[in-house]
């Protein structure tokens, strides 16, 4: 069913393809705590029209030990019901977010099992500065019974992260700032010390973007990834703050038709609180207790 929908459309397609049966727009914006900015508000004020508001910041499974971690089938399968989305339909997700947080709900709905996924190229940004139309206000939903979906999959945590560190089976990749990957001090996003997990790979997630915000070609992409030191013959695990950018990596692996990678969903907010984690600042190969 999937083959048939891809997991990248451009704005051009969205627009001709708008208002089509079995097809529904999410806006999956969601911000960081420091851009003081309300998605819902501003969904509420202007979204592509017919667009839904998938809620992300609340899409947060509370009884599970990982900060923010992904929501179980229950949750998110009610979730999609009340905005009236099946199994069935093609979803083209969007956001106008700093941090790309489309892939972070890309990723949640296609590990559960949805197939007809997909991420507006651009995004908001790109669709407003085309001129196209947007509306104000919520739409009119018929909720639908909730689609039934499976345990995340491709998902990695602490525990995986640990032992991978005994066997370097998979490299880990992350996607925050070379400045919080390398540097020492405070993080500036979620607090604690800056660093990395042992042995970690940087890719900063911005550089996966050509200037208009859209995804670089998958050759670029590749140049990119490899660029960061990633042998992309072998598995990979992407990781950042909080488990967001670390989606925006992933979803780019995804265009170079690369299959084998996974999320670590804690990421360094989950890490870095353990006192019993290895970590390491500074320069590739310090490592501090």
């Amino acid at each position: 069913m999937s083959e048939n929908f891809p997991i990248l459309v451009s704005t051009d397609w969205l627009a001709d393809n708008l208002g089509a049966a079995g097809l529904i727009v999410l806006d999956a914006s969601r911000h960081l705590p420091a851009a003081n900015r309300d998605p819902r508000a501003e969904y509420e004020a202007a979204h592509i029209p017919g667009a839904r508001f998938l809620d992300l910041p609340s899409l947060t499974d509370p009884a599970s030990p990982v900060p923010a971690a992904l929501p179980n089938p229950a949750q998110l399968g009610e979730r999609l019901g009340s905005l009236g989305v099946a199994a069935a339909d093609r979803i083209v997700i969007y956001d106008d977010s700093a941090v790309k947080t489309s892939a972070r709900a890309w990723f949640t709905l296609t590990a559960a099992g949805m197939e007809r996924v997909a991420i507006l190229d651009g995004g908001l940004e790109k669709w407003r500065s085309e001129g196209r139309a947007l509306e104000s206000g919520t739409p009119q939903i018929t909720p639908l019974p909730a689609p039934q979906l499976r345990p995340a999959s491709g998902v990695k945590f602490k525990a995986d992260m640990l032992a991978n560190l005994e066997t370097g089976a998979e490299q880990v990749l992350d996607a925050r700032g070379a400045d919080r990957v390398f540097g020492s001090g405070i993080d500036p996003v979620h607090g604690g010390q800056n660093g990395r997990i042992p042995g970690a790979l940087n890719l900063p997630f911005g550089q996966v973007f050509d200037d208009d915000g859209t995804f670089k070609s998958p050759a670029d992409l590749t140049a990119a990834f490899e660029a960061a030191g990633v042998d992309m013959a072998q598995p990979v695990t992407t990781t950042c703050g909080s488990g967001v950018t670390a989606c925006v990596l992933l979803f780019a692996t995804r265009l170079t038709g690369k299959n084998d990678v996974s999320l670590y969903d804690g990421s360094w907010q989950e890490w870095e609180a353990d006192p019993d984690t290895p970590k390491e600042q500074g320069p590739q190969g310090t490592t501090s207790a």
